[in-house]
């Protein structure tokens, strides 16, 4: 099936607006095009938009007539997707439009991430902004910008702007379940800078570990999925230290919140050790396999004999920064003692960048308590600052307390019951929502996050259930209709 078949999907106000947004590159950090396409859209809808100094896109339709006394709704999504594809894949994400077909019930992308996170949210905004038919109060429509790479955009938001008394964000990814809480979040990266020594070695391997699941490292991360970058340290470990092989480079990861699916490092050693790193190649593979044979099905770890590089990272350094990744923490932390199947506090060893002088390591660390991710993040900084490491925290946000009375929340819960014949379940997220650095400028607002079934975000083979969106937007424009008075 082609791309263009979203397009004849139902309900036509999101599938339409989804398949425009796939053809306009919208990659972290990379969002003039978007921006541009999505206040050219506000106008020819007839609908106020903005653009504030943070990137984001703020949209205004005012309320039907009769319905001018209603509180006032802000829908909330974010317009930048994670570039995640698969190591076959051209994909260029600056400039080359999503493609995207239909298999069994689902809209996958061939061969990269969908942008389903958070482009279906970005179409309703889009589908409630242009339909004239519709019944609601004041509505505002807040697109945010790099949410993917720090939360930029939400951080940004310049206080005072937004008028809403109720925050509908539409980031969620299970259909059926509203979130009313999410964990905060800290970025730690640790830096080195070293002088290269000369490479005094024959011959030189690259190991390369790819095939694996990744995901998305708040919704995923205890589903005990290998990380790239911690299993590479294994092997490293062991080559240093039976074969005496040297580290020449590492780049392992690309995304702070994904699990990293590939890593590889260049070797330098001996010509008469190449047949035994091989050999260990191929037995730590083997380990691999067994320990997550129900989890990862499709590893590959191998090794090739490469040209020499001229400089390698001196022995000392190598030693230190292969044990700092080492004994540095990833996974799960502990869950919620009150919702003990929600994690509370975890880490993710995103990326490692090792080469010409340079050491980078970016974690991303995730709680729904101050304490713990303070815990967390102390633990993680002291970690890299025993090898010499510089360790700065940077993009820290507030967890998202949840409020099992809020009046939003009781009226989508009899909407959903009316409409779908059951309850919904109410949750609390691991992962990291806008929703906390919001609330911290618009203290009053009473929200609630909500959406489709999307499921392997931040990694290539993430995918949208086509029979949720329907149920979804009947639901979000049920709701717009029943918010009650000021």
């Amino acid at each position: 099936m082609f791309m263009s078949e979203i397009k004849d999907l139902q309900p036509a106000a999101i599938w339409r607006n989804f398949y425009a947004l796939t053809q306009i590159p919208r990659p972290s950090g990379h969002l003039e095009k978007i921006q541009n396409f999505l206040l050219d859209f506000a106008k020819k809808a007839g609908v106020e938009a903005t653009k504030d100094v943070a990137g984001n896109i703020i949209m205004r339709k005012p309320a039907s007539p009769g319905y001018e006394n209603r509180k006032t709704v802000v829908l909330q999504s974010h317009m930048d997707m994670v570039p995640q594809k698969t190591p076959e894949s051209n994909h260029n994400f600056e400039t080359d439009p999503i493609e995207t077909y239909i298999k069994d019930g689902w809209v996958h992308a061939k061969g990269t991430t969908l942008g389903a996170d958070n482009g279906l949210g970005v179409a309703a905004i889009m589908g409630v902004m242009e339909d004239k038919t519709l019944k609601h109060g004041p509505i505002e429509g807040l697109i945010t910008a790099d949410e993917e790479t720090g939360m930029f955009g939400a951080n940004d938001l310049p206080e005072g702007v937004l008028k809403a008394d109720i925050l509908m964000n539409l980031d969620s990814e299970t259909w059926g379940k509203f979130v009313i809480g999410s964990a905060g979040g800290v970025d730690i990266t640790a830096t080195l800078e070293y002088q290269d020594a000369e490479n005094d070695q024959e011959t030189a391997v690259k190991v390369t570990l790819k095939g694996l699941r990744g995901g998305h490292s708040g919704l995923e991360i205890h589903e005990g999925r290998a990380n790239a970058n911690k299993e590479m340290v294994r092997l490293l470990h062991k080559a240093i230290a039976t074969l005496g092989t040297r580290l020449a480079s590492w780049h392992g990861g690309n995304m702070r919140n994904a699990i990293p699916f590939k890593a590889e490092t260049v070797l330098a050693l001996p010509k008469d050790k190449v047949e035994a790193l091989k050999k260990l190649v191929d037995e730590q593979r083997a380990i691999i396999e067994d320990e997550y044979k129900t989890i990862e099905k499709g590893v590959e770890l191998c090794a090739e004999e490469v040209e020499a590089p001229e400089t390698l990272v001196p022995t000392e350094i190598q030693d230190n920064l292969v044990e700092a990744i080492y004994a540095c923490h990833n996974g799960v932390t502990r869950m919620i003692p009150s919702y003990p199947d929600v994690v509370e506090t975890s880490s993710n060893l995103a990326i490692i960048d090792i080469e010409n002088g340079k050491a980078m390591i970016k974690i991303l660390a995730r709680s729904s308590r101050e304490d713990m991710k303070e815990y967390v993040a102390t633990q993680l900084q002291t970690c890299f600052n025993m090898a010499g490491m510089k360790v700065s925290l940077s993009g820290s946000y507030g967890g998202w307390d949840p409020n099992p009375d809020s009046e939003v929340l009781n009226m989508l819960m009899k909407i959903y019951k009316k409409q779908i014949g059951k309850d919904a379940i109410i949750q609390v997220d691991h992962a990291g929502l806008e929703c906390s650095i919001i609330l911290g400028k618009y203290p009053n607002l009473d929200v609630v996050s909500f959406g489709p079934n999307i499921r392997s975000p931040h990694t290539a083979g993430e995918r949208c259930e086509v029979a949720t969106a329907e149920p979804f937007w009947k639901l979000l424009t049920q709701a717009l209709e029943e918010v009650p008075e000021k």
